[in-house]
C-alpha cells in the first residue's frame, strides 16, 4: 500500500502542478472595450494558476507600454484567466532548471515590469479573484488600487521557498495594513483572507466572483467619463506626495492643479455644468 505523503504548507494554501494542457499562444490578452477607453488585460496562464514566466513578464511590459502608448486608452484593469487564481507569482516549476544567469536576466525583466507598472499615467485596477500570491499580490499591490472577488486570498510566501520578498511587498503592505500584520504575513507566508484585507484597507470591494468583473468595469466606465488629464493629474499628485512633508506634498498638489486649470478640459466641464449635460472630454496630450 502507497504512503500517502503529507501536503507541504505551500500546497495547504493552494500551490499545484500545472495541469496538462500547452502553452497558450498568447500569456498575455488585452482588450479594449467602452469605445476602447478601457483597456481589460488578462494574465492567460490559467493551467498554471497565471504564474509569472519570463515571457509573460516580458510580454506584460509591452502590453502596458502600448497602453502608456495610446492616449485614447483612459482606464486599464489587470485580471487573471481561468477560476483559481489572478496569480502565483513567479513560476517556480520554471525557475527549478534556470541557470544563476537565466535568474538574474528574469530578475531584471520583473523588476522592470513593477516598475512599469507603478509609473503607469493612466490609472489601473487589480481585479483580484482566487489566490493572489507572491509576485501575484505584489503586482495587484502596483496598481492603483484592487476590487476582489469574496474568494480572493492574498498573501507572501516567499520565506516559505528560502527567500525573500523582492517585489515590493516589505515596502507596499505596511502601507497598507498596519505593521505588525505586515510582518506577519511575510515572515510565515500565511495568506490572509479578501474580508480581512478589505476590513484592513488593502482592498476597496467585495464582490461575488461571478459579479467582480462587471463592477470593475462599471468603476472604470466612470473613471474614464471623466476628464483624462484632470485624471491623471490626480494620480501622480497622490504618488508624487505620498511620504513627503505636507508642504511638500501641497506643493506637488498645486503643480498639478493649475496644469488642469489651463487645459481645455476645465473649460469643457464647467460649460458643460452650465448647460446641464454630460462634457466631452479630450484625450490628453501627454
Amino acid at each position: 500500500m502507497n504512503e500517502v505523503k503529507p501536503q507541504t504548507r505551500m500546497q495547504r494554501i493552494g500551490y499545484r502542478e500545472p495541469t496538462d494542457g500547452a502553452e497558450p499562444e498568447q500569456p498575455v490578452l488585452v482588450e479594449y472595450v467602452c469605445d476602447g477607453r478601457v483597456a481589460v488585460v488578462t494574465l492567460n496562464r490559467p493551467h498554471a494558476d497565471n504564474a509569472i514566466t519570463t515571457e509573460l513578464a516580458a510580454h506584460l511590459i509591452e502590453v502596458l507600454e502600448t497602453i502608456a502608448a495610446r492616449v485614447d486608452v483612459r482606464v486599464a484593469i489587470l485580471r487573471g484567466a481561468g477560476e483559481r487564481a489572478f496569480s502565483v507569482g513567479g513560476d517556480l516549476y520554471e525557475r527549478k532548471s534556470m541557470t544563476k544567469e537565466q535568474w538574474l536576466r528574469q530578475r531584471q525583466i520583473f523588476d522592470r515590469l513593477l516598475y512599469t507598472l507603478r509609473q503607469l499615467r493612466r490609472p489601473i485596477i487589480a481585479a483580484v479573484h482566487g489566490m493572489a500570491y507572491g509576485g501575484g499580490c505584489e503586482m495587484a499591490m502596483s496598481t492603483d488600487f484592487i476590487i476582489a472577488a469574496d474568494d480572493a486570498v492574498f498573501g507572501q510566501p516567499e520565506a516559505m521557498v528560502g527567500l525573500s520578498a523582492g517585489g515590493g511587498s516589505p515596502v507596499f503592505l505596511p502601507r497598507v495594513l498596519p505593521p505588525g500584520r505586515a510582518m506577519q504575513m511575510l515572515m510565515t507566508g500565511e495568506p490572509i483572507t479578501a474580508k480581512e484585507a478589505h476590513r484592513l484597507g488593502m482592498v476597496n470591494e467585495l464582490h461575488p466572483e461571478a459579479e467582480l468583473m462587471d463592477a470593475v468595469r462599471s468603476i472604470a466606465e466612470k473613471i474614464a467619463a471623466n476628464s483624462p488629464t484632470a485624471v491623471q493629474a490626480v494620480k501622480h499628485a497622490v504618488q508624487m506626495g505620498q511620504g513627503e512633508p505636507v508642504e511638500q506634498a501641497v506643493a506637488i498638489m498645486m503643480d498639478e492643479h493649475w496644469r488642469s486649470v489651463v487645459h481645455p478640459d476645465r473649460v469643457e466641464g464647467i460649460l458643460a455644468f452650465n448647460e446641464n449635460r454630460e462634457p466631452e472630454y479630450v484625450d490628453p496630450d501627454f
